[in-house]
């Protein structure tokens, strides 16, 4: 039996963005997802295609146990965290020698075949190695870790990370004179937001103009704006949609006093609120009960 984990993710810029080629920047987050695979001479997965790929793919029959931190469908990388964790599980269970860099683009791959090549290796990239990365076209680059207090608001909207990355495709197909420079303002806000990753205030005002940008690639959800609106009144250096939008959740960057503030806010305003901060570890081995 072995039992390893791996954390969700929130994007700061650039989701959407990325999909075209261009920079995002996003960073692991504390909420996790434990996996424990079991050898078993007969498959007894759990009900997920992301799992059942997993197993699929290293030729081999175990059960599977999941508990996870992270919403599901939410925009906090579930999904990735669970291939990531699996596949280590696995890797461990069966002895299979793979290396952790191994696992990243495997699991990339996994995602991105169970989401019908939608799909960027970010969250995979970010739930593998944990801390803070800049993604950019299929290449990374870490960051320095940065001490920021973070406040998540789950809109509890269910939403299609798919059925949403097609939605903007669409509209871009349809505008593009429109929708093109928007990409390109994402992308200048996303380089600028790397000269200041030590200036939170600064940064709170990026993620407010890149929250205004993924409305209007239609994203946006009238729970996640009051949300978004919510942290900000309450003093949240700047607040935006994390993940595919529709739905699933907003990050707020939070002053550190003002975080369990921020928090009631979004819990009065019908969000589930996660106070949270940078993972630096990524994939860890559990020990075994």
């Amino acid at each position: 039996m072995a039992t390893w984990s791996a954390p969700g993710k929130v994007f700061l810029f650039g989701e959407h963005a990325v999909v075209y080629g261009k920079p995002g920047i996003a960073l692991a987050i504390r909420p996790r997802v434990y996996v424990t695979v079991r050898k078993t001479s007969h498959a007894h997965h759990a009900k997920s295609p992301y799992i059942d790929q997993c197993f699929k793919e290293l030729n081999v029959k175990g059960s599977v146990y999941i508990n996870s931190q992270l919403p599901s469908s939410s925009g906090l990388g579930s999904s990735a965290a669970v291939t990531v964790a699996t596949m280590a599980a696995i890797n461990d269970e069966f002895g299979l020698g793979k290396t952790r860099d191994q696992i990243a683009e495997q699991a990339y791959k996994i995602e991105k075949r169970v989401q019908k090549g939608r799909a960027s290796p970010t969250d995979t990239t970010v739930s593998t190695y944990g801390g803070m990365f800049l993604i950019k076209e299929g290449t990374r680059k870490r960051l320095a870790p940065q001490n920021y207090h973070l406040v998540v608001g789950n809109s509890q909207v269910t939403h299609s990370t798919a059925r949403m990355v097609e939605k903007v495709a669409d509209l871009k197909g349809k505008y593009p004179t429109i929708c093109e420079p928007v990409m390109d303002a994402i992308e200048a806000l996303t380089l600028d937001a790397m000269k200041h990753l030590d200036e939170p205030q600064y940064l709170g005002r990026l993620m407010d103009m890149n929250h205004a940008l993924l409305d209007v690639l239609g994203v946006g959800h009238p729970q996640l704006s009051k949300l978004v609106l919510a942290a900000r009144a309450t003093g949240a250096y700047g607040a935006k949609i994390t993940g595919a939008g529709g739905g699933g959740c907003m990050v707020a960057l939070a002053p550190k006093n003002l975080k369990a503030r921020i928090a009631g806010a979004l819990e009065v305003t019908d969000g589930r609120a996660l106070i949270t901060c940078l993972d630096t570890e990524g994939l860890r081995k559990e020990k075994d009960a």
